[in-house]
């Protein structure tokens, strides 16, 4: 295993703990349990919603959760929840909530089964959690998320498009003849083409859409809420994009530091979810065998 390849393990004496340099935000509520145990939502929104649905403003993809549970409105002065007629009920330091109730900072909310605790916008713990929720979800070597986080959120969405026949689609890539860069220009420049095709494509992806790398010089875009059509046509501009772009390798052999200018492409598989798949890896799997097509027709293609 390569260094690329590590998730990151959060080291609490590595995160800024000095509250005179975190920065004021909003308010938050930080999962405690369930399958995003430690993630951070940032309630950005004066009104908002929390439920099981992906039109929720705060999709938490657990079965004891409603398509919409809870609901919640805050100004500067106040934030305030009330229940949506959830199944299950919601309770804040295990009292249930009959009325619209205010929250304080570091009160439990419970959804279901899913415990929650919120974050007042002058309380920084949120802020801290967020990072080591980062720090473990996090590819150190090109700054998008793991292969772990990249199957919990391929999970989660083929379930919600199986569920309300919304379209899913995933794009499937990896850096054409890869290994040659490592061993004509050694890993320290194979690692700076990896961070940058995948800033590359940082910039080119959409706010919704997840991207993460699966493995060495392999990535997956999940694309949710999105037909095969439209995956093509953004796969298709990454490819163009990456294909133009130069890659000025930082040199240093025997002492003498130099730049080499080199060209790198990709070659793409795309996979859009049918009723018929029964489970993400088969959706995984098709797309596979459509960058399988790609490399076998040439490389440097996409392939629907």
């Amino acid at each position: 295993m390569t260094d690329e390849d590590k998730t990151v393990i959060a080291q609490i004496n590595a995160i800024d703990l000095d509250r005179n340099k975190l920065p004021q935000g909003n308010a938050s509520l930080v999962q405690y349990s369930g399958n995003a145990l430690g993630k951070r939502y940032e309630m950005v929104k004066e009104r908002l919603s929390i439920g099981r649905s992906v039109e929720a403003d705060i999709t938490i993809s657990e079965a004891s959760v409603s398509r919409i549970h809870a609901r919640i409105s805050q100004n500067m002065n106040a934030t305030i929840i009330e229940d949506a007629e959830s199944a299950n009920g919601l309770f804040i330091n295990d009292q249930k909530v009959v009325a619209p109730t205010e929250l304080h900072d570091q009160d439990m909310l419970r959804l279901g089964t899913v415990i929650l605790k919120f974050f007042s916008r002058d309380n920084m713990d949120g802020f801290v959690q967020d990072k080591i929720y980062r720090m473990a979800t996090i590819d150190s070597g090109t700054d998008i998320y793991n292969k772990q986080f990249l199957m919990d959120a391929l999970q989660m969405q083929f379930q919600q498009s199986k569920a309300s026949m919304k379209p899913l689609a995933l794009i499937y890539f990896d850096l054409d003849h890869f290994k040659k860069v490592n061993d004509t220009y050694g890993h320290n420049a194979g690692d700076q083409v990896l961070r940058e095709s995948t800033a590359l494509v940082k910039k080119m992806v959409r706010q919704d859409d997840i991207l993460g790398r699966f493995g060495g010089e392999e990535f997956i875009i999940i694309l949710p809420d999105t037909d095969s059509q439209t995956a093509f046509d953004l796969a298709d501009r990454i490819r163009m994009a990456c294909e133009v772009h130069v890659f000025n390798l930082e040199l240093n052999q025997a002492g003498i530091k130099q730049v080499v200018p080199h060209k790198q492409t990709f070659s793409v598989g795309i996979a859009q979810y049918t009723p018929q798949m029964e489970n993400p890896k088969e959706l995984l799997e098709a797309a596979d065998q459509k960058l399988y097509e790609s490399k076998q027709n040439g490389r440097n293609k996409v392939t629907m």
